[in-house]
């Protein structure tokens, strides 16, 4: 049974708005402070951060419009490049992707914990309790159709802006709070800075990349997914360059940097101790949100991967009535449930996420020259193309490279403390090799004993 198109474009930017914003927007702004150390450096990364985001979004929607199939983000590699490549990306996206989620859930549930549970469940055991308990809710929701899910998505989004709107309104406040004196880099140029802050920033824009996994369930996909990707990440940028901008003149740059609760902070600048409440509430519909759209999104590269024979068939199993990848679905949140029994372990992983991104990324941005000679005949049949090509691609890969460079850098300088980082995010690769030539080898002797 193949997947039916189901979305429209009002679901497809609303997908994308979910994507991008998870947790990143009320922590980073934190860490790009500490990394900035000044407004002018803190300011240029966020901005031009968002220019690259564009370009990225403006790559993929035309990546998105040539190649509209399901779990496109792994059907791109291996069209492009080979299957096994296509694999080792996944494998290692969809492992950080399932750990992102656990984590998030875990700040969702400190949130939330205070006003549900008992004082004896104000621990870890009531975190996992509560955590595991979101990701349950959204899985039966999900396994009541794509469209219920696309719904429960567009409810939890528009939680999601509210919070950040509500969290503008501190520019309004006439009173101050003390301003605490920023924290001097250690001498760093200002390019340095500028780069080191660049990795948090670009953790927080990521995501859209995500909405090739829709090609096949989008109605009139070459021209909605472009459409939707690009007005999706316009609504982000505008959002967090407004956040920025509030959390900037309430607290400074001193009051931000290192600051992880930043939303609970400015909630209660804003309107005293029930602040407090009314941000948990909205923070937590935020991550629901973030949940909801991963366990919707990440079986679409199983489906892919099922295609091309790598997985068993069963992954791209699709309920006709509801649309649904039962299995893949289960798979995916098994392997979240998992990890939130361990999280309190896993902290560190999420570190390297963006290692992972940026090479992957960077991989399926290339694939678009690879793509136009390949589909030269769906030119001027009104799919989206990026017009200033290839201008707006190559500055998209060599900012992601660059990136990863310093990140590589940033690994080396702190070898003494975390010795094993480089060879843990090159280990995660070189398993998925493996995996998939396992899986080739088992394959090819299932048909030999067959024939």
């Amino acid at each position: 049974m193949s997947i039916q198109p189901k979305l429209n474009r009002f679901d497809i930017t609303m997908i994308v708005v979910s994507l991008v914003i998870g947790m990143g927007i009320f922590k980073t702004p934190g860490e790009v402070a500490l990394k900035a150390g000044n407004a002018w450096i803190f300011f240029g990364a966020w901005i031009f951060g968002g220019l690259i985001s564009i370009c990225g979004a403006l790559t993929f929607a035309e990546i998105g419009a040539r190649y509209p199939v399901a779990g496109g983000f792994y059907k791109v590699f291996s069209h492009c490049y080979h299957p096994s490549i296509a694999f080792m990306i996944n494998w290692v996206a969809v492992i950080s992707n399932a750990a992102s989620v656990a984590a998030v859930a875990i700040v969702g549930a400190e949130y939330i914990n205070p006003y549900i549970l008992p004082a004896h469940l104000q621990n870890m055991t009531g975190v996992e309790i509560t955590g595991i308990g979101q990701v349950l809710l959204l899985y039966l929701i999900n396994f009541l159709g794509i469209k219920m899910s696309a719904r429960a998505q567009n409810v939890l989004t528009i939680f999601k802006i509210g919070l950040i709107l509500v969290l503008c309104l501190a520019v309004f406040k006439s009173d101050a709070v003390p301003v605490a004196h920023p924290i001097i880099p250690s001498p760093n140029s200002a390019i340095k800075a500028f780069a080191l802050s660049l990795v948090a920033v670009f953790f927080t824009y990521g995501g859209y990349q995500q909405t090739i996994n829709f090609g096949g369930d989008v109605i009139k996909a070459s021209t909605n997914i472009p459409k939707g990707t690009i007005l999706g990440m316009g609504i982000v940028i505008f959002l967090y360059l407004s956040v920025n901008f509030a959390y900037y003149k309430t607290l400074g740059i001193g009051g931000l940097q290192g600051n992880t609760q930043l939303a609970a902070k400015m909630g209660g600048y804003i309107f005293g101790q029930i602040g407090f409440k009314i941000v948990s509430l909205l923070l937590f519909g935020s991550i629901m949100a973030y949940i909801n759209v991963n366990i919707l999104s990440n079986p679409r590269m199983y489906y892919a991967m099922a295609e091309d024979k790598i997985l068993p068939p069963i992954f791209k199993h699709v309920n006709p009535r509801t649309q649904v990848q039962s299995f893949a679905m289960s798979f995916f949140v098994v392997i979240i449930l998992l990890i939130l029994l361990f999280v309190q372990n896993f902290g560190t992983v999420l570190d390297y996420i963006m290692f992972f991104d940026t090479i992957g990324l960077s991989l399926v941005a290339m694939s678009i020259f690879i793509l136009r000679k390949r589909t030269k005949h769906l030119d001027g049949t009104g799919i989206y193309t990026i017009k200033w090509f290839p201008f707006v691609p190559v500055i998209f890969i060599l900012t992601y490279w660059f990136v990863t460079a310093n990140i590589f850098i940033n690994f080396e300088a702190n070898a003494d403390k975390n010795p094993w980082s480089l060879v843990i995010c090159l280990g995660a690769y070189a398993s998925g090799l493996v995996i998939y030539f396992i899986s080739l080898l088992y394959h090819k002797k299932k048909i030999t004993t067959v024939e």
